[in-house]
């Protein structure tokens, strides 16, 4: 009887101890912390680069002010669809039609003064000239003949010394007349061709104020060069505008370009016709497609950054990106199909060697990983890990080598 007493109390103390071991380890796996786990994947991959940038037309066609005056008319409104060759506005044109009339009237005798110049002088005046020149040498000849007669009537003593001499004095007096009316003729001449010069230069000149006028009378109408919006009005009317006043602004904004300023780290990695998407924080949800067209060949301070401006064109079919707004800029540098990816927040880094804490079941354990290209979340696992392997996402925690956890999947 006592025997079987012993053996009953050493059972039950068997099965004690047992209950109080099975107690230590449910409540040391209850002290275990908890931590997140993720299954590596396998996925396609990008790395992109992020920053802002600033919407512009490409091939803008801006009307601005050519003379002082004020706006007589406006016919659109800002925003809206405008076609080739439509009125957008109307100047006040009245003192610029005076002016064209007043150059064109100045231009008008400049070419009579070329004219008369090439033409040896004024036409009354050479008229003249011509004619005295004529009745002169006339006079000359019929003098000359007379001479010659009475000089054989002397001779035959058919007419007197007197008579030859009177003649000799008008002769040489009609020679004189024709020689002034020759040197008149002459400086007549020389001066024609100083003024031909002088005429000609003067042509010049009133021909480019009549057409500087004549093209200031067109920029008086603003018309639309192109198909396109108007996405910039900034007048009304009456108002006042100086010279070199922006009036109106037009472009074809279905497909813009966008000006991202890349920081000076990232810039080695662009390459023309790398895929672009642009975002806007006033519409949500929405994203717009392109290409990388210009990579920049300098760097410029922008604030506190050093950014190189990049130049990307941007598809904008229903025109809701408009002209200098911001935007954010994501452009794709590299891809990988269907790689092993971890969570970014599961890699750590130390000594120039990542690695992650791969969950065995019970605890986790330090591995070495190589890692290539990264988006904004995940890395590209190169070496050290399988698909399927299950790894620890710290988060807060202190996760050691060996450390047993307590495994919370991850959604």
């Amino acid at each position: 009887m006592a025997e079987n007493n012993k053996r009953k109390w050493i059972v039950l103390a068997l099965v004690a101890a047992l209950v109080l071991v099975v107690i230590i380890v449910i409540a040391g796996r209850a002290q275990a912390p908890a931590v997140s786990i993720v299954k590596v994947s396998r996925e396609d991959l990008a790395s992109a680069i992020t920053s802002n940038g600033k919407v512009e037309p490409i091939s803008p066609f801006v009307a601005h002010t050519q003379f002082p005056t004020f706006v007589d008319k406006v016919m659109a409104t800002e925003g809206q669809s405008v076609h080739r060759g439509q009125v957008v506005l109307v100047l006040d044109a009245a003192d610029m039609k005076s002016q064209l009339a007043q150059a064109r009237a100045d231009l008008l005798a400049a070419q009579t003064a070329l004219q008369n110049a090439r033409t040896g002088g004024p036409p009354s005046d050479v008229a003249q000239l011509e004619g005295d020149l004529q009745k002169a040498q006339s006079q000359v000849a019929n003098l000359e003949r007379t001479q010659k007669v009475l000089a054989d009537l002397v001779a035959k003593q058919a007419a007197t010394q007197d008579e030859l001499a009177q003649n000799q004095a008008a002769l040489a007096q009609a020679r004189a007349n024709l020689q002034a009316l020759q040197q008149r003729m002459a400086a007549l001449k020389q001066q024609a061709s100083v003024d031909v010069q002088t005429a000609t230069l003067r042509v010049k000149q009133d021909q480019d104020q009549v057409q500087a006028f004549e093209a200031k009378l067109r920029s008086a109408t603003v018309t639309a060069l192109l198909d396109g919006t108007l996405y910039s009005l900034p007048v009304r009317v009456g108002d006042y505008v100086k010279v070199g006043d922006i009036l109106a602004e037009m472009a074809d904004l279905r497909q813009v370009r966008v000006r991202a300023f890349i920081d000076e780290p990232d810039l080695g990695w662009l390459a023309p016709g790398e895929d672009v998407q642009v975002s806007w924080d006033a519409v949500p949800n929405r994203t717009w497609t392109g290409k990388v067209e210009q990579i920049p060949k300098q760097v410029v301070a922008r604030n506190t950054r050093s950014v190189g401006e990049v130049l990307c064109s941007v598809k904008n079919d229903k025109v809701e990106l408009l002209p200098n707004i911001n935007v954010e800029v994501r452009i794709v540098v590299r891809q990988r199909p269907q790689v092993l990816v971890v969570p970014r927040v599961a890699v750590r880094y130390d000594n120039g060697q990542h690695y992650v804490f791969v969950f065995d079941g019970e605890k986790v354990h330090r591995r070495d990983i190589a890692v290539g290209i990264a988006s904004s979340d995940k890395y590209e696992v190169v070496s050290g890990l399988s698909l399927g392997d299950r790894i620890g996402v710290p988060g807060d925690i202190d996760v050691k080598d060996g450390m047993e956890i307590r495994p919370a999947e991850a959604k």
